[in-house]
């Protein structure tokens, strides 16, 4: 299934957007705003924007220009079309950060080729997870950079399983990935409800990075650990959930009972300009990190000494 975001004013191309990707499904998604748009975000992981429209294009520029703006939407690929526009419109919509811009009569063999190569590009760029399509560590790296540079004040949030490895050892590979998409899914979904300003990131296996705004750090967090104990149940099979726990081999190789599966937040804040890179950061989050794991369930742990 292909999810499309889809702004068609005046011309409607969904009979021609199915086809181009067929055999794949289409599941279309209808947006006016950037904010319409980052609704659908917040629940569905998007393939593709397609913007078409005619006249003067202005709005259909300017939503281009909002939509690239944004750190998470500026991942998706956005494509532009317009039957018959003038030189200059897709100039300016190709500087406004379209990724390609369609015109004229449209074309049943061009235009799918194209499409279909845009997304694949997309899948593959090695800046997005390819699990769960969020930002990777170059993209989290640049993010938490520009907000130091800022001097802004924000939560940098480090969210992982504890003793995922057993989960993923004892179940498999195939549950595992579906609990970290799971994961994701919650951890996004509430920041962006909470915080449409908000940015979340994937490093890899069942670490992930989310940064909101320092007054909405606790409401986030433990939101975000309640829906988590709450959606983990289901991911167990009922005999492991009635006796609490699965038994495995741990690091050494030798059986262990593990818990129900429980996440660990660590969380520092940099205020009135602590940080003067990211470096200084990570290096004081890795140290809570160890102390917010040792402790026991789910929980989040806000680091409020001071820098060292």
């Amino acid at each position: 299934m292909l999810n499309l975001a889809l702004y068609d004013k005046g011309i409607n191309l969904k009979k021609e957007l199915k086809e181009s990707f067929c055999p794949q499904k289409v599941k279309f998604f209808n947006f006016r705003t950037s904010p319409d748009l980052f609704k659908h975000i917040n629940r569905h992981l998007l393939d593709l924007v397609f913007v078409s429209g005619e006249g003067n294009f202005r709005k259909e520029l300017k939503l281009t220009e909002d939509l690239k703006k944004d750190t998470h939407l500026s991942l998706i690929p956005l494509v532009l079309y317009h039957p018959h526009p003038e030189k200059k419109i897709v100039i300016n919509g190709l500087g406004k950060g379209a990724d390609e811009f369609l015109f004229g009569d449209w074309q049943k063999d061009l235009f799918p080729a194209k499409l279909k190569m845009i997304v694949r590009r997309s899948q593959r760029d090695l800046g997005v997870n390819p699990s769960t399509r969020l930002p990777g560590t170059s993209i989290i790296e640049k993010e938490v950079n520009r907000l130091i540079l800022k001097g802004e004040e924000f939560a940098l949030c480090y969210a992982d399983l504890d003793d995922f490895k057993a989960y993923n050892d004892y179940y498999g590979y195939l549950y595992g990935d579906k609990l970290i998409r799971l994961s994701s899914r919650i951890i996004r979904e509430i920041v962006y409800e909470n915080c449409p300003e908000g940015f979340v990131g994937h490093i890899g296996g069942d670490d992930f990075i989310y940064i909101v705004p320092s007054d909405k750090v606790d409401k986030v967090c433990s939101l975000i650990v309640r829906t988590f104990d709450e959606k983990i149940i289901a991911t167990y099979k009922a005999k492991d959930i009635k006796r609490g726990y699965i038994v495995t081999k741990n690091r050494r190789g030798q059986l262990e009972r593990f818990p129900i599966l429980t996440l660990s937040i660590s969380v520092v804040i940099n205020k009135n300009k602590m940080f003067k890179h990211i470096g200084e950061i990570f290096h004081m989050l890795n140290d809570l990190k160890k102390y917010t794991k040792s402790l026991p369930g789910s929980k989040y742990i806000i680091e409020r000494r001071k820098k060292y």
